[in-house]
């Protein structure tokens, strides 16, 4: 596969045509932002971590239903996607008040949700991708009502399989950010599921775990994204069978 033109410049990633019809290639660069831009910054290996977690998610949620762009990495920084027609719509799923939901409302940070809230804003950033509830998407004809529930209900089920996957890692998924798209009559999960998308807390220290971190300047920001993308990467159970292949190791680590 060869790619070919330029077709679509991000905050964070480039798309590009292929020579093969129906398929896209995308790019994860480092660049990093926040802030609707107002603060940017190129942050060595950071496009090759998001990709790489994205990858797995997207993988790991095929594996149980759920249609997604993802084809192939073709390296470390790019994916083959399926093209689709992008749906301009900001799809956040929150498990517990954190964000925008308390500074918006009266929430105290960390309040659990339940059942989790779905929050959709339009994806336009000349107008701060303001809320939309779902007769302003109707009446826009972003989606029709049946085109609604199904995204609504792809979101619920991507947060219990992605909630499930973090939480054998010690990482609470507090909330994310998904987008959709059309290929024919069938929608499909966009764009990219990684740290810069979602917001994570420590399981045990309430550490942030995400893009927060470059956001409030809370510490390393790429040796946060390192830790964190092996943590999510990490096989459930590759410690305990370590452990037991190499028992000297382990004593050690104990002390």
């Amino acid at each position: 596969m060869k790619q070919k033109k330029l077709l679509y410049t991000g905050k964070a990633k480039s798309v590009y045509l292929t020579d093969v019809k129906g398929k896209l290639i995308v790019e994860f660069r480092d660049d990093i932002t926040a802030f609707d831009g107002g603060k940017k910054d190129t942050l060595k290996n950071k496009g090759s971590y998001n990709a790489g977690v994205s990858a797995f998610v997207f993988s790991c949620l095929e594996k149980n239903g759920v249609k997604t762009h993802f084809l192939e990495m073709l390296d470390k920084k790019r994916m083959v996607v399926r093209e689709l027609s992008m749906i301009p719509l900001e799809v956040i799923v929150r498990n517990l008040a954190a964000g925008s939901i308390v500074r918006n409302y009266p929430f105290k940070e960390g309040t659990p949700l339940k059942p989790p809230v779905i929050v959709i804003d339009y994806k336009d950033d000349s107008r701060h991708d303001p809320m939309l509830n779902d007769e302003l998407i109707v009446a826009l004809k972003i989606a029709t009502p049946a085109e609604l529930k199904k995204i609504k209900t792809a979101a619920l089920k991507i947060n219990t399989l992605l909630s499930g996957l973090l939480v054998k890692q010690g990482i609470t998924l507090v909330d994310f950010k998904l987008e959709f798209g059309r290929q024919g009559k069938t929608i499909y999960l966009g764009d990219e599921i990684s740290m810069d998308s979602m917001r994570l807390w420590d399981k045990k220290t309430g550490e942030s775990l995400d893009k927060d971190v470059y956001r409030f300047n809370k510490g390393d920001v790429m040796a946060t994204y390192n830790r964190v993308a092996a943590r999510i990467t990490k096989k459930p159970g590759a410690a305990a069978k370590k452990t037991v292949a190499d028992p000297k190791k382990a004593k050690t680590k104990t002390r």
